[in-house]
């Protein structure tokens, strides 16, 4: 692997489930957390903007070699798309101001992109928005569409210094691309809903070794983060991953142990946090947009095809408090909030019936309601899925 620096990590670390398998108590989670791992993802950062006595604080718990991988704020990449004339330039002068006490602890910035931002409607965005990032910090670059997977994406990212980030997802196949000096992986897993609501086997992380070793080879450093944090899967992982890369160290191998012991003991106890729980927190850390909301019950390429549906083609029949009915082409949509049930009638729509699956039809219909109710109704539609009626 030539002598590439290798920092491997997790996607956060403040869950409450990680208490017992690998935090001893809720109390000081960033420093246990600093004793195994030399780097962490900062997801809150994409949520809202850090104040500065939350990146002081950072900065002061974190030991002299850490370094912190932080998320480019949600109004950059999902709110404003990257577009320049929606006054990016000044958002990232502003968190980078913001970040700037990490000094040496401050790693890669990661830009993670909407599923819906695509390259034949977004590549120009893109490409003002990377002449805008300064040159001394690194950047990388999530995509999460499969329009991206192209020639021009990749020279446009090198001719930036930008580093394409390779993922283990769905939604895209997990290519190794170098395009800056240092490459940027994440493992998100392979679950439904959500993906990283998963634990990778070894024969899926040993098919990696080759993929990381091929990325070592042509960079200076990788950074590694595993995003499946339920029941501490991404801990695992994450040392399950050096191991076989050969630099896990003997406490990062007791702290495995130590996950084969409790999952040889009870099952999940009860009052652990459960997957609609981490939703809520997720949202109380600032807010899914519609968009990621209607990701829970539709892929990236429908949503994608509803965004392009032309508001021109949607009329409003009925918006009461209990009844939403629209016109969306030549079908119809109805929302009933009083009897919970959602009717609609394409094809698509039919197929997904028992699936209690969105078509590109119904999610136009929420993309154009106001945000705030239509963030309601989703986040309804989410925790009481079993009760909602899917109909034609």
């Amino acid at each position: 692997m030539g002598s590439a620096e290798l920092l491997f990590g997790t996607s956060g670390w403040s869950y409450n489930e990680w208490v017992g398998p690998f935090y001893d108590e809720k109390k000081g989670m960033f420093t246990q957390y600093t004793k195994f791992f030399r780097t962490a993802e900062v997801n809150s950062t994409f949520y809202a903007y850090p104040t500065p006595s939350m990146v002081r604080g950072w900065y002061r718990s974190a030991p002299p070699n850490f370094v912190f991988a932080l998320k480019l704020p949600q109004l950059i990449t999902h709110k404003k798309r990257l577009d320049p004339k929606e006054g990016v330039e000044e958002d990232l002068s502003r968190f980078l101001e913001l970040v700037r006490p990490l000094a040496e602890k401050t790693g890669p910035i990661l830009i993670q992109l909407r599923p819906n931002f695509t390259f034949e409607r977004d590549f120009k965005s893109l490409r003002s928005f990377l002449e805008l990032l300064p040159r001394n910090y690194e950047f990388a670059v999530e995509f999460r569409h499969p329009s991206w997977l192209r020639s021009e994406t990749y020279m446009a990212l090198e001719a930036a210094g930008v580093a394409y980030t390779v993922v283990d997802e769905p939604l895209l196949p997990p290519e190794v691309h170098v395009t800056a000096d240092f490459s940027y992986i994440r493992w998100h897993g392979r679950g439904r809903r959500p993906w990283y609501n998963y634990e990778y086997r070894k024969e899926e992380l040993e098919a990696w070794v080759s993929r990381v070793e091929e990325t070592a080879r042509q960079s200076k450093r990788v950074y590694g983060y595993f995003n499946n944090h339920f029941h501490g899967n991404a801990v695992k992982n994450s040392i399950e991953m050096m191991e076989l890369l050969g630099i896990a160290t003997p406490e990062q191998l007791s702290v495995k142990k130590r996950f084969s012991q409790q999952e040889r003991a009870t099952p999940r106890e009860a009052g652990v946090e459960t997957l609609e729980r981490f939703a809520e927190e997720e949202e109380e850390e600032g807010g899914l947009s519609v968009g990621d909301l209607l990701l829970r019950f539709m892929g990236s390429n429908r949503l994608a095809r509803a965004e392009q549906i032309e508001d021109s083609e949607l009329s409003m029949v009925k918006d009461s408090e209990d009844r939403i009915e629209a016109r969306v082409g030549e079908y119809f949509v109805e929302i009933d909030l009083k009897e919970r049930a959602l009717r609609h009638n394409c094809a698509d729509w039919s197929k997904g019936l028992d699936l209690k699956r969105i078509c590109k039809h119904v999610g136009k219909l929420f993309l154009t309601l106001p945000e705030e109710r239509a963030s309601a109704i989703l986040r309804d539609l989410w925790e009481e899925k079993e009760k909602w009626r899917f109909e034609v």
